[in-house]
């Protein structure tokens, strides 16, 4: 069976470009079940980047990111029946761990495809919140055929990592409550990979408060989402060689559509940048993020003049880190 049919056929309703509506009804759904993360200020990133600084922290969201928001979103949107035959999807990394608790919380299974290479720590993690495993190739292919065959073998409903708008809108939580939290805000600022995160922060931000300004941060090397801004059209990527593990990956149509309405524009930093400033906020600020919140934080450092004396808004996406192979260790 071809996997583009499968996961039509066994994917959760309505794939289509989400809208306001869907952020509320997304905040309404998931409020009994994910965390409403602190928002911290640090007087030290103030003084290098001239602004005040808001830090959204989905690293103490539940599985240590902002992905379990349209996890959860999406698992508790579907009814019973559906539910019943379990969920499924691919993920080598935070969206992986999201489903698997979103489905467990569901009192269902969670079966997640995963490259055979990924990080030990990942695979733990999926099966600590009860996800079955299932094993396939490093490539989008070999990821595509075996989901494909996993839906069919146990009509399981596909739960997309990001490209669809019960995801979208989930994620658009976080700047919801950061709107909230933070009033006032000029700027919110937040890393885009697949493009969830950043749609969903731009969507919310439009409908809440239409005179702050969204940007979507990047590494240089994969600056996808940078180039598809400019062509009008999704480009693909010329590498995946970033530190930044959860953005190596294109934008989806859904996710681009809302971004090229909404977002500002994408800001890139190169590899140097974002281990600087992950091993800044985990010395001044005293907290564990990954590389791929350090690209919003770098992105912050790098423009004073675009942020100083603006009120800005920093989605941190994430504190799930390999404590045994820290990035400042390469680099030295």
């Amino acid at each position: 069976m071809r996997s583009d049919s499968a996961s039509e056929k066994n994917s959760i309703d309505g794939a289509r470009t989400p809208g306001i509506d869907d952020v509320l009804e997304a905040a309404a759904r998931i409020r009994p079940h994910a965390h409403l993360t602190p928002v911290l200020t640090s007087a030290t990133m103030d003084r290098m980047s001239g602004a005040s600084a808001f830090f959204k922290c989905e690293n103490f969201q539940k599985v240590g990111a902002f992905k379990f928001r349209g996890a959860v979103n999406a698992v508790f949107s579907l009814s019973e029946d559906t539910v019943a035959r379990g969920v499924a999807t691919h993920s080598s990394g935070n969206h992986a761990a999201a489903v698997s608790l979103a489905a467990a919380l569901r009192k269902t299974t969670a079966t997640v495809v995963m490259p055979e290479n990924a990080n030990p720590s990942k695979r733990a993690a999926v099966e600590g919140y009860g996800g079955k495993l299932v094993f396939c190739g490093p490539s989008q292919e070999s990821r595509e055929e075996t989901l494909a065959r996993v839906l069919a073998e146990t009509g399981a409903t596909f739960i997309p990592p990001f490209d669809h708008q019960r995801v979208i809108a989930g994620q658009g939580t976080a700047a919801l409550e950061l709107l909230e939290q933070a009033p006032g805000l000029d700027v919110i600022l937040a890393p885009v990979g697949g493009g969830g995160l950043l749609a969903g922060s731009a969507l919310a931000t439009s409908g809440f408060s239409p005179g702050t300004r969204v940007f979507g941060a990047e590494p240089e090397a994969v600056d996808d989402a940078y180039r598809s801004l400019r062509a009008g059209r999704i480009q693909s990527l010329r590498s995946t060689n970033t530190i930044a593990d959860g953005l190596r990956t294109t934008l989806g149509e859904l996710t681009f559509a809302v971004i090229r309405e909404h977002a500002e524009d994408i800001l890139c930093v190169t590899e140097d940048e974002i281990i600087d400033a992950m091993r800044l906020v985990w010395e001044r600020m005293k907290i564990v993020i990954e590389p791929s919140s350090a690209v919003a934080v770098a992105a912050l450092l790098k423009s004073p003049r675009l942020f100083a004396t603006k009120r800005v808004g920093v989605i941190l996406s994430g504190g799930n880190v390999d404590l045994g192979s820290l990035p400042w260790e390469r680099k030295s």
